[in-house]
């Protein structure tokens, strides 16, 4: 029996050339796996065919439209994860997911090989890796386009030479992927930092110089996922669908900026994610009146590093599983209503109500009803900086001894 190979399938070029380029340089049969993350574009059963007709003796496809939005979309939400405070993680967050059904395709088809289609100089090629070291140990990785010299003319050339079932054009300015969480544009003109995005390249969002009428929209969370949009029951890929309609009619989401890659270099990137960052700005407003405040000022530092371990790779790290258990502690009380006003590139709340909430009108006004103590506050000062002041003292009288 001839090895198998389980290739990460697009339904692209790259990857459909991949398929014949794959088995000539190995020998191995290549069995065709497409994932569906809310991306977009051609049907999976359109993708299958195309895979089959460019060679694979099989083709795996899975809608994890439901599943992305559940397992790792509503966990980054939760978390309130934006690595470098920006980014929402769109493209780190499909991978473990694409990872599990390489993993389990490779597993039902017997294959010792999984190969994807990353280059040598991103991220995606460690977040693939590394997921499949940890979910197949025992299987082994290759890269076409790393470590078997496919490149895009080649590609092109194959393809025509081949008459495969696939449209060959020159190479597209930028690159893109994208999933229901997001969309990520970068390479071409965008690689000068100094140029400013182009209208053209943006898909997810409306300019937000022309906006229609302001959109007001109440979002309910249940332990801190969305669970209904302006009173109607929704599941958390329905709201991420509905908010990135209406968010990026009003043209918010859109983010530019420079980030740290894991493998060293520093990239631009240009972002749309008009339904996660309305939902990230919910979800926090809601944070803001159900967490408690020790337990919220850590959270910041447990986000940051949740980001920096997912942005690596690290989705199924001990360290992020731990940190996981964490968060979802902190969620149990981040229930309720947070009403928001999206308009012109902003989502802004201007309403909060959570019957879990640790904010209370007695203690908050300034009116009649006030049931604060204020005679207590003298003394909590006196004792709060009585360190700081014992160390002035200390301070002065050494200065004043070394004169």
């Amino acid at each position: 029996m001839k090895e198998r190979i389980v290739l990460a399938y697009s339904g692209g070029l790259d990857t459909s050339v991949a398929i014949g380029w794959i088995a000539d340089a190995t020998g191995a049969e290549v069995i065709a796996v497409a994932v569906d993350v809310g991306q977009g574009g051609e049907s999976l059963e359109t993708v299958r065919q195309r895979a089959l007709g460019c060679g694979a003796v099989e083709a795996y496809v899975a809608d994890a439209r439901d599943e992305f939005a559940n397992e790792y979309c509503m966990p980054t939400l939760k978390a309130g994860a934006l690595y470098q405070n920006h980014y929402p993680l769109i493209s780190a967050i499909s991978r473990p997911v694409i990872v599990k059904h390489l993993v389990k395709a490779a597993k039902q088809f017997g294959a010792t090989t999984v190969s994807h289609g990353c280059t040598g100089k991103g991220n995606d090629q460690v977040r693939f890796e590394v997921g499949i070291q940890t979910l197949g140990p025992e299987l082994k990785c290759i890269a076409p386009v790393r470590d078997l010299a496919l490149t895009r003319d080649k590609a092109i050339a194959y393809a025509e030479e081949k008459q495969l079932p696939i449209e060959t054009t020159k190479k597209n300015p930028y690159s893109i992927d994208q999933n229901v969480w997001g969309r990520a544009i970068e390479t071409g003109y965008l690689e000068d930092i100094w140029n400013a995005p182009t209208k053209d390249i943006y898909s997810y969002t409306d300019s937000p110089e022309f906006p229609p009428a302001p959109d007001e929209v109440t979002i309910t969370f249940k332990e801190g996922i969305p669970v209904a949009i302006d009173g109607v029951a929704v599941t958390p890929l329905q709201a991420i669908e509905q908010l990135n309609r209406r968010g990026g009619a009003q043209g918010i989401g859109r983010i530019d900026m420079v980030e740290d890659r894991l493998v060293g270099i520093k990239s631009r990137e240009i972002y749309e994610a008009p339904g996660a960052m309305v939902l990230m700005e919910a979800h926090k407003h809601l944070e803001n009146v159900t967490v408690e405040r020790e337990q919220a000022r850590f959270k910041a530092t447990v986000s940051q590093r949740w980001s920096e371990l997912v942005y690596d790779g690290q989705w199924f790290s001990p360290l992020k599983r731990s940190l996981d258990t964490f968060i979802d502690d902190t969620q149990r009380f981040v229930s309720g209503d947070i009403r928001m006003e999206l308009h012109g590139g902003r989502a802004v709340v201007n309403g909060r109500r959570s019957d879990t909430g640790l904010y209370r009108f007695d203690l908050a006004t300034y009116d009649t009803g006030d049931t604060f103590d204020q005679s207590s506050a003298r003394g909590f000062i006196d004792i709060f900086g009585l360190t700081s002041k014992v160390a002035t003292e200390r301070d002065e009288r050494v200065a004043g001894e070394a004169k």
